[in-house]
């Protein structure tokens, strides 16, 4: 049975501080004298009861945790959250409550689709709210990645586990002060980005949400133009940290404490390095020579949208559709693809790649050298069979569900292009498709609302790592 006391008691403890960076967006609707300020008070105090109960109710001395707790924790959070964060979208101008979970769960979850337009009339409130939203999702991946999910075993991560992924009573003075020193990098950084964007030519208000959505990877923007709107140096800016957010932020933790740049020399990280700049060199060069644009702007154009979608951050630069179809099928790959384990992108991530290619390459080997004994190793750590078929179930689980999603969104009346680039950036947390309705120039709101709800759980289930929700569908999971 789960234990739901201190299941309430954590999900309350989770309201209250959602409750309390409500007042963010409540300081700025007063700041600037927006009617959004009833909106995020109704909503701030009804979360807060809600908080106050759920912690009343699951008090208890001791909260102790097993493996099955973590599991129905790590996805109840998240889908809870998300209730009640889409709560001053739906106050909003009467956005109904589809579109507001939509946008909401796109926005917690890193992903950055959406259904709003009209952002540059929009409120500022309520634009900082799409941010918020996105950076707290970043960080609160990034502590899950890094403290639960190896902990749990779930797709290969158990090669990252750390002395804080044990979850015992020693470990947790430690697993609060590795959060607290993720969140202060995590918080500089913001402040680093903030920064550059201003000085990169926009203002202060834009600086500080496109840090938000850019060090997330989230990718929302205050424009319907997304980061056309702003200059070729803002989007050189945006390709350096979107790039730091795939990095492991542990590293970055690492590297100050240590005050030594060895820490890098990681697998995952010089493979990540490696693609993008490979990536976007290659295609630079493809695209130059097929247009009249000069080779700095081609490099420039290319490199965002391949560091954009490698890492899942979504922003929207320039239709890159309109570059023919190879370019189109290059993209739709490199949504597959993500970054490092520990960083805020989504996809399959670098590592679990470099590792199926070792294991590709090992078996070929022994095709001709049957008796052979060659040792697989990751950053000088053994990969044993228990992490190859935890990342075999991790790819399986993964592609299985795309392929039901798309039957579902083809079955809603959407186009297959639509229907598999639209379950491909959902469950990927990329943010746009290919075609006309859902590309880089369009957006969601013209979907069916069963699409919309099916769209929000394939991005939970993507965010989460696919087995920590779909173990909650395993029969077993509950007999016990």
């Amino acid at each position: 049975m789960l234990n739901l006391k201190p299941l309430l008691f954590v999900v309350g403890i989770f309201l209250s501080i959602l409750t309390a960076f409500m007042l963010v967006p409540m300081g700025f609707a007063l700041f600037y004298h927006e009617e959004t300020i009833g909106d995020f008070m109704m909503s701030g105090l009804f979360s807060g009861l809600v908080a106050i109960l759920c912690i009343q109710a699951g008090h208890t001395k001791k909260v102790k945790l097993n493996i099955r707790d973590m599991f129905f924790l790590t996805t109840i959070t998240w889908l809870i959250v998300s209730l009640f964060a889409a709560l001053p979208f739906t106050l909003y101008h009467g956005i109904n409550y589809t579109d507001a979970f939509f946008e909401t769960m796109s926005g917690i979850t890193t992903t950055g689709s959406t259904v709003l337009s009209g952002l540059d009339d929009m409120d500022h409130s309520i634009l900082i709210w799409r941010s918020l939203l996105q950076w707290l999702g970043g960080i609160g991946f990034i502590v899950m990645a890094v403290a639960i999910l190896p902990f749990l075993n779930v797709g290969g991560m158990r090669l990252f586990r750390t002395e804080s992924s044990d979850w015992g009573d020693k470990t947790t003075p430690r697993t609060q002060h590795m959060a607290k020193q993720l969140f202060k990098v995590y918080v500089l950084l913001t402040i680093i980005c903030a920064l550059a964007y201003h000085i990169s030519g926009m203002h202060w208000f834009e600086a500080i949400n496109h840090a938000m959505t850019t060090l997330s990877t989230g990718g929302y923007s205050t424009s319907d133009s997304s980061m056309s709107a702003f200059t070729p140096a803002a989007h050189w800016v945006g390709v350096l940290f979107m790039a730091a957010g795939g990095l492991p932020l542990l590293m970055f933790v690492q590297a100050i404490q240590q005050r030594s740049f060895k820490v890098w020399n990681d697998e995952q990280v010089k493979g990540f390095i490696k693609f993008i700049m490979f990536v976007s060199i290659s295609l630079g060069t493809w695209l130059w020579l097929k247009s009249d644009m000069n080779y700095l702007d081609a490099l420039r154009l290319s490199s965002f949208n391949v560091v954009s979608v490698v890492t899942t951050t979504g922003y929207g630069l320039t239709d890159y559709q309109a570059w023919g179809a190879f370019a189109s099928l290059t993209f739709l790959f490199l949504m597959f693809v993500g970054s490092c384990s520990g960083s805020t992108s989504g996809g399959i991530k670098i590592f679990r790649f470099q590792i199926s290619i070792k294991v590709m390459y090992q078996q070929l080997t022994q095709q001709f050298h049957p008796q052979a004994v060659i040792k697989k190793r990751y950053n000088n750590r053994t990969i044993d069979n228990d992490i190859i078929r935890s990342i075999m179930a991790f790819i399986m689980l993964f592609l299985l569900a795309i392929l039901l999603l798309t039957i579902i969104l083809v079955l809603t009346g959407l186009d297959a292009v639509t229907s598999i680039t639209g379950a491909v950036t959902a469950v990927t947390n990329v943010g746009p498709g290919l075609g006309s309705v859902i590309g880089p120039a369009g957006n969601f709101s013209s979907l069916p609302d069963i699409a919309k709800w099916a769209l929000a759980f394939g991005m939970l289930l993507g965010r989460l790592e696919i087995i920590t929700v779909a173990v909650l569908f395993a029969p077993k999971f509950w007999k016990y």
